[in-house]
């Protein structure tokens, strides 16, 4: 197994590996090291069924179920999200900044996308932010203010962005969250807080509230210095912890088709905020 890194700070593929053998606890471990270290792994060339995909997904902790599965009684496979994007859509999943379903309770800790078809005008990448390094950049002050405060974080916004409406009887997940949480593997300070599904911040004036969001998500946005690319190839997946990183799909493939199977990974408890003590700070 070889681990080679995107970025400094973010990213690294890992290949000479296949990932439909059954893997050794020391490689299990290797990889869960490299996670914790690079927030986003990819995994080239690799050909799997559905359930080597969810073997491999388990090295990393049970299967979580998407709330559409649960609330909105869809009947293909509850483990599966699929991506599946078809030559007339006007838009992709994904295209805002975000962490995957955090208007859960207990939002999952991971994300592993496996893709098997990609738009033939090469178009498709995702791009992924560091959420550990944008909390580390900002000034003490802002820091301190920051892990005080929770916000609320609405399924409802996500559903809007797809034109769902809830019907009768329906119901989709909204709870808050610590601003600042500590990751549940490292314990390090990151920012949870995303366009994709944070409402508002709490117990503070909503003007307040938007101009502090809309600072932070225009800097998630715009900062190329914790970002990276990722560019698909078939039959990839790529592994994304929904703690440390944001994602944005770029849709830029109109016309063309892009397939995956997605899967996300259950988390051990509810995001924990974030203080100096647990650190020794």
């Amino acid at each position: 197994m070889i681990i080679t890194s995107i970025t400094p700070e973010l990213g690294a593929e890992i290949s000479d590996i296949d990932l439909r053998q059954p893997l050794e606890l020391d490689v299990i471990e290797a990889i869960q090291a490299a996670f914790n270290r690079y927030h986003v792994l990819v995994f080239r060339e690799q050909t799997l069924t559905r359930d080597q995909h969810k073997v491999f997904a388990r090295y990393f902790g049970p299967i979580h179920i998407h709330p559409s599965k649960k609330q909105l009684n869809t009947r293909d496979d509850p483990e599966i999200f699929l991506i599946d994007i078809k030559p007339d859509a006007q838009q992709s999943n994904g295209e805002t900044w975000h962490a995957d379903i955090t208007c859960e309770a207990t939002p999952p800790y991971a994300s592993m996308l496996y893709l098997t078809q990609l738009p033939e005008n090469g178009g498709g990448d995702t791009l992924f932010a560091n959420m550990q390094a944008a909390y580390a950049e900002l000034s003490r002050e802002l820091q301190a203010y920051l892990r005080t405060k929770r916000a609320l974080h609405d399924g409802e916004i996500d559903l809007a962005r797809y034109g769902i409406r809830l019907k009768n009887g329906q119901t989709y997940p909204a709870n808050s969250h610590p601003v600042v949480v500590a990751h549940p593997k490292t314990g390090e300070a990151t920012l949870y807080v995303n366009e994709g599904f944070t409402s508002h911040l709490l117990d503070v004036p909503r003007f307040e509230s938007d101009l502090i969001l809309s600072g932070l998500f225009k800097r998630i946005e715009t900062n190329p210095r914790h970002q990276c690319r990722i560019r698909w190839t078939p039959n990839m997946i790529t592994l994304w912890d929904n703690y440390s990183v944001q994602h944005q799909a770029i849709f830029d493939y109109a016309g063309y088709s892009r397939y995956g199977e997605r899967i996300t990974i259950e988390s051990e408890g509810a995001p924990q905020a974030f203080a100096l003590a647990a650190v020794g700070g």
